[in-house]
This record gives structure tokens, C-alpha cells and sequence, in this order.
């Protein structure tokens, strides 16, 4: 599978461009880290792939082995629907329900492909709750997987977030500031959970740390007021870094890992 971004732009209707023709591409075995000073476009740019916002103009398209295109911003409803399925996403919030025990959340991740029928009548089946804690326990807390998501720490929430959107079997994964409400350690685990996961399918994350992202991503994409200005090896110069962040970068320091 490949992700294929060409020229989406997002325009306000006082003619500001919040994104200006955004382009690139990530397949399987990549994984890109997109960073940038804050509202350089950065969670818009996933916003416009994830089919949450439409862009004003461009294309969003998954494109298989085959070669067969699905263009988001070109399909509604019912192929809408199908085709965000095939995107897992990690949100920096979690977006989890807390009442719901770890393997709950983890199942809800695949109700987007179920009829609603048997969500209501029937729920999951044996072979589904197996495989939700077979990624629980993957991502190392398959012994938390009856309890509260309420009682679990930030980390954990996100080995489940993580989870859930692996269960939604996606064909490509984005993942929003998955780190940045977390500790040092914890932050470091969640990036090696992600990265092994581009030999499955294109991960594309966006991030605040630039040395958390010269240390696992494959590739990093620079935005700067809606453009791309970087598009390159993971590792940037002090220079570079100074382009795509400005005054802001002085404060990353203290997220440095």
C-alpha cells in the first residue's frame, strides 16, 4: 500500500492558506515523522488524510499493489466509511473511553467494519476478543486488558490506543503527537512500538521532537506555513531545524530524549 498526498490546500474565507499545495508520498517500510512549529499544518495535513476535512483542493489516495486508487476526497458515505477504515489512527488525546476496560476499547476499533445488527445483538466473537488481547499483549499489557481504562496511566492508554488501531487491521497508520503528553520513558516505548510497524504498512506521524524523530523515523517531512519546506533524511542539521522551527525551537529543548 502507498499514501499519496498531491497538492491539498486548505484556504480560509479570508483567502489564508492554512495548507498550500502539500505533496508526498510514504509506502510500506517508511516510517515519516512531520514536524513543524506550531500550526505550521502539521495535524491539519492528517486531518485532510484521515478523511476528517476535505481539502479545498488536491488529492488523498491509497493506492494498493494492484494499483487500485481510492481517493478520499472523492468518495462519500458508505465508500467513505470503508475507505477510513483501512486508516488506523493514534490520537495524542487517546480518544478512549475510559469506562470501558483495555480490551473493550481495543474491540471498538473494529466496529466500523461490522453491521451495526451484530454490534448490537451479537457483539464480538470469541476468535475477535482473542486476537484484542493478542495485541494487548503485544504492545505489553495484555495483563491490563480486564481493567478500567480509567485507572491506567498515560502510557498505558496509549499501548491501547496503539492496539485498537492495529485491530482495525489498517492499511496505512497516522498517529498525532502520540508522545507529546507522555514521560521520557514512556515516549521511548511508544516510538519502538511504532517503528517496527512500517514493515507492515506505511506509518506517518507528526511530532515535536526532533531527536526522538532522527532516532526512528526513516524519513522527515518540514512544514512551514503550510508548505513543505523539508522532505529528507531524518537527521537535520542545527540550520535546518532553525528553518522549520524558528524562535520555537529554542523551546523543544526541553523535550530532547
Amino acid at each position: 500500500m502507498k499514501l499519496q498526498v498531491k497538492g491539498i490546500t486548505k484556504v480560509l474565507p479570508n483567502d489564508k492558506k492554512l495548507l498550500d499545495q502539500i505533496s508526498f508520498e510514504v509506502k510500506k517500510g517508511e516510517f515519516v515523522g512531520i514536524i513543524g512549529k506550531s500550526g505550521a499544518g502539521k495535524t491539519l495535513t492528517l486531518k485532510c488524510i484521515n478523511g476528517l476535512l476535505k481539502p479545498d483542493s488536491g488529492s488523498v489516495c491509497l493506492i494498493d499493489e494492484a494499483g487500485k486508487i481510492r481517493e478520499l476526497n472523492r468518495v462519500k458515505g458508505k465508500k467513505l466509511r470503508e475507505t477510513r477504515q483501512m486508516i488506523g489512527v493514534v490520537f495524542q488525546g487517546f480518544h478512549l473511553v475510559k469506562r470501558l476496560t483495555s480490551l473493550e476499547n481495543v474491540l471498538i476499533g473494529r466496529l466500523g467494519s461490522i453491521s451495526p445488527w451484530r454490534s448490537i445483538l451479537l457483539g464480538f466473537t470469541d476468535k475477535e476478543a482473542h486476537e484484542a488481547l493478542d495485541l494487548l499483549e503485544k504492545v505489553g499489557i495484555k495483563d491490563l486488558a480486564f481493567r478500567r481504562l480509567g485507572s491506567l496511566s498515560g502510557g498505558e492508554m496509549q499501548r491501547v490506543a496503539i492496539a485498537r488501531a492495529l485491530f482495525q487491521s489498517p492499511a496505512i497508520l497516522l498517529a498525532d503527537e502520540p508522545i507529546a503528553n507522555l514521560d521520557p520513558a514512556n515516549a521511548l516505548a511508544i516510538m519502538q512500538l511504532l517503528q517496527p510497524l512500517k514493515s507492515k504498512m506505511p506509518v506517518v506521524g507528526v511530532f515535536h521532537q526532533p531527536e526522538m524523530v532522527a532516532r526512528f523515523c526513516t524519513r522527515v517531512i518540514g512544514l512551514k506555513n503550510g508548505q513543505v519546506i523539508y522532505d529528507g533524511e531524518p537527521r537535520l542539521e542545527a540550520a535546518q531545524l532553525l528553518e522549520i522551527y524558528g524562535e520555537e525551537l529554542g523551546e523543544l529543548s526541553s523535550l530532547a530524549y
